[in-house]
Formats: C-alpha cells, sequence, structure tokens
C-alpha cells in the first residue's frame, strides 16, 4: 500500500458459540522492517457463531484505510517503539 508492504492479521481468536463484548481488531507491521506495531480496535462487537468461518471480517481495504489513519496521527512502522494503538468507530 503507497509503495509499503504490510503484514497484517485479525487480533484475536475466539473458540466458542456466544456475544463477545470485544471488538473487533486486527493487528499491522511493515514486512520488510517489523518494528512498532499497529493495534487497531474497530469499534465492531465481536459477534460469535459455530463454524470456521467468522461473523464479522475485516477486509483489506479497512485495514488500508486504518493505517492511512495511523500514519495520519504519527504511527511510525519502521521505527522502534510499544504499540500504536488507534480506535475507530463503528459508526
Amino acid at each position: 500500500m503507497d509503495g509499503v508492504e504490510y503484514r497484517w492479521r485479525a487480533g484475536r481468536r475466539h473458540w466458542c458459540c456466544d456475544y463477545d463484548v470485544r471488538t473487533l481488531g486486527y493487528t499491522v507491521e511493515d514486512a520488510a522492517r517489523p518494528g512498532r506495531t499497529l493495534v487497531v480496535e474497530t469499534g465492531r462487537p465481536v459477534v460469535l457463531e459455530p463454524g470456521p468461518v467468522p461473523a464479522e471480517v475485516v477486509l483489506p481495504r479497512e485495514v488500508a484505510a486504518g493505517i492511512r489513519a495511523a500514519r495520519l496521527n504519527g504511527w511510525t512502522p519502521g521505527c522502534d517503539g510499544s504499540p500504536f494503538k488507534l480506535y475507530l468507530s463503528a459508526a
């Protein structure tokens, strides 16, 4: 994205069938030089259902938007440091 390759994944795994009050999230790092990790909370609730496919998914376009928002707010992925947390609204 924008000339930089990133590696990302959904940040939580759940193994039961219920409503979970936590929100759906994902983590991102620079693929070439992992450093400061981006942790994004989407603001959407996690709804758990039986089966291997989650009820809610994080799409690549959402991750791209999260990366751009984090960069505008000071996330420097190639630098060392504690995780950079970005909280998005579900609205």
